[in-house]
């Protein structure tokens, strides 16, 4: 291990040499934003600094006034940005800036395909945007010490984005100050009406000064004047944090470069919503949609929350006391003025205050999304390509938001042929036949599998739609809602499933209602007693011979594989089987005088209807045997 006060050099990451290599060969087609990307890095800092100074006021006594500066030399053909935040230490500066410093790095790199658009979208989602300076710089030097350290403890990191990078010892004011080696066609960087018009477009609303030296930001020659001019600075920015100014006042292009800043996601928000709550609880939040899923939704351990601000003091970055996991997606702001300073995780979890916040801020996400819905099909159909699986355990998980969300579900349907199409329930009950009290769906692993399933025939036949489910959770979400508007959700794959015009206490056609099928019935339910639990002549088929149903009470295959998934073990059930008397295959199986051959038959029609409902074969080695025997019925089979 080397001595942590000498210089070192050092590889970098594996993903982090993959991704410089893009950089450097100009992955991004709008090179402007890596001055975006630094301004924003150097924004968190001092606001983590101002935090930091809540518990020890001593970190701000050297230097009050926080700020973010530019600067450049012509001569040495440099742009220098510097802030006087938190800073770090030798150890964090070789983790942040030696690795991508979030778990996924390798489906980061799996995912890049090298077209330049979608990778730099790729790339903002898993937060890199440090790395950002390569687009434009040759070489980068970063000088920081960590707030409370003494001058002499700075760090100083140097590459040129060639895989390795080297750390020394160095004297520093408190914060991080970053010196760009600007390539040669970088030019534009050195002029001053060019930066003073990025940081206008970009970095307006950071709530911190943007501060450059009159002396860059002026033409003049004459020596003296210059002289004169470097002892003032300008302000670039409002420096006015965004969400406290009216939605008036702020236009879309700053909503959109205010959520970049704040998530460092390249591409442009699907929407967004500003909203200030005055009264018993004061808050003002902005909240926004992203219009790609982040790269580590599923994992639901992953940071993730609202960025917290208390009277405009910043406190924490993924405060997810106020949205419930289902809705992790969403991203934002939260400043309120009636939570403690000094509040902690735990305080603001028992808190009724952020309880409440919690659950007005949970509706005006569910509120905005509906909006988009009545308002943006098209794009809401893009939110729900997206979003739609992770909104699906709010069924489960948020009881009282149960029936807005059920209103923004969408599922594929049998009136629809085209597989990208989606209908929502209200659109269902809409063109319902005339008496269907019930919306009639069917679970399956993909929508292939759904559409040719046995389940739909006679569904077919009369025209009644079904909605046909595919998603991983489906089955357990769909599970918690027993109705919508009235309207009793029903899985046609069911034994007690009744069509319109039916009625719920039609006989049971097991035994009795056999009629002129009664002798093969009985050698079924024979042979097949230790399989299945029973056996009826089916009123749903119409070209299929046999399918596999399930008992009132007992779980679907698709349920047992999520359980099995989840290391949990399923209750013990069996299915029902129904028969097509009429297919030519039953008939043959009535017919049949060979007590081998009804056998094979019997039991090759079971493994048939196993494989239609989506099960796998408990014995698939005796259905390969036995469908030998009935195809070579005059060969003896192995």
């Amino acid at each position: 291990m080397a001595d942590s006060a000498a210089s070192e050099t050092l590889g970098f990451q594996t993903e982090v040499r993959q991704l410089l290599r893009l950089m450097i060969h100009s992955l991004y087609s709008n090179r402007e934003i890596f001055l975006r990307e630094l301004i924003s890095n150097a924004s968190d800092a001092a606001d983590k600094l101002r935090f930091a100074a809540l518990a020890d006021a001593s970190l701000l006594a050297d230097d009050p006034e926080l700020k973010v500066e530019l600067s450049v030399d012509s001569a040495t053909r440099t742009l220098t940005i510097s802030d006087n935040g938190i800073g770090m230490s030798r150890d964090e500066v070789i983790a942040n800036l030696g690795t991508i410093a979030r778990s996924g790095t390798a489906d980061f790199i799996n995912q890049l395909s090298g077209d330049d658009q979608a990778d730099a979208n790729l790339i903002g989602q898993f937060g890199v945007g440090f790395y950002s300076a390569f687009i434009v710089a040759d070489s980068v030097v970063v000088t920081t010490r960590r707030a409370g350290d003494p001058d002499s403890a700075a760090t100083q990191w140097v590459s040129a984005g060639d895989g390795e990078f080297t750390v020394s010892p160095a004297e520093a004011p408190r914060g991080t100050r970053i010196v760009l080696q600007l390539k040669d066609d970088a030019d534009e960087y050195l002029d001053s009406h060019r930066l003073r018009a990025l940081v206008k477009r970009y970095s307006d609303h950071i709530a911190f000064p943007v501060v450059m030296r009159s002396s860059v930001t002026d033409g003049d020659d004459d020596d003296a004047a210059q002289a004169d001019a470097a002892e003032t600075v300008e302000t670039l920015n409002s420096a006015t944090a965004l969400w406290t100014r009216s939605r008036s006042d702020v236009n879309d292009d700053e909503y959109t470069e205010f959520y970049k800043h704040l998530t460092h996601d390249f591409a442009d928000p699907l929407i967004h919503s500003h909203n200030r709550v005055e009264g018993k609880r004061e808050y003002t939040s902005l909240l926004y949609v992203p219009a790609s899923a982040p790269f580590d939704m599923w994992n639901r351990e992953a940071p993730r929350g609202l960025k917290l601000y208390v009277q405009r003091v910043f406190i924490m970055d993924d405060a997810e006391q106020f949205l419930p996991l289902y809705l992790r997606f969403v991203r934002g702001v939260v400043d309120a003025s009636d939570l403690p300073l000094n509040v902690s995780r735990e305080l603001l979890q028992a808190s009724p205050d952020v309880d409440a916040m919690k659950s007005a801020l949970t509706r005006r996400v569910l509120d905005m999304l509906a909006k988009l819905a009545k308002d943006d099909a098209e794009k809401y159909q893009a939110f729900w390509n997206e979003f739609g699986e992770v909104v699906k355990e709010g069924l489960a998980e948020d009881p009282a938001n149960r029936e807005r969300i059920a209103k923004l579900l969408r599922f594929a349907s049998t009136a629809e042929s085209n597989d990208d199409a989606s209908v929502a329930f209200a659109d269902y009950i809409e063109r319902a036949s005339e008496g269907q009290d019930q919306i009639y769906y069917l679970t399956a692993e993909s929508l292939a599998v759904a559409r040719r399933s046995p389940y739909l025939e006679v569904f077919g036949e009369r025209g009644i739609e079904v909605l046909l489910m595919t998603g991983r959770l489906d089955e357990w979400v769909i599970g918690h809602l027993p109705e919508f508007d009235g309207k009793k959700l029903t899985d046609i794959s069911r034994a007690d499933v009744t069509l319109p015009g039916e009625s719920a206490d039609k006989p049971d056609l097991d035994g009795d209602d056999d009629g002129e099928h009664k002798g093969v019935m009985k050698k079924l339910r024979q042979l097949l007693k230790d399989d299945v639990e029973k056996i009826r002549i089916s009123r749903r088929l119409v070209s299929s011979p046999a399918v596999l149903v399930i008992g009132e009470h007992a779980l679907s295959a698709q349920m047992r594989r999520l359980l099995e998934a989840a290391g949990q073990s399923a209750p013990a059930s069996k299915p029902e089987l129904e028969i097509n008397p009429d297919h030519g295959l039953c008939q043959q199986l009535a017919e049949e005088p060979d007590e081998q051959r009804f056998e094979d038959l019997a039991y090759v029609l079971l493994d048939q209807a196993r494989l239609s409902a989506g099960e796998s074969l408990p014995d698939p080695a005796a259905y390969v045997e036995r469908v030998q025997r009935l195809l070579l019925p005059n060969e003896a089979t192995a």
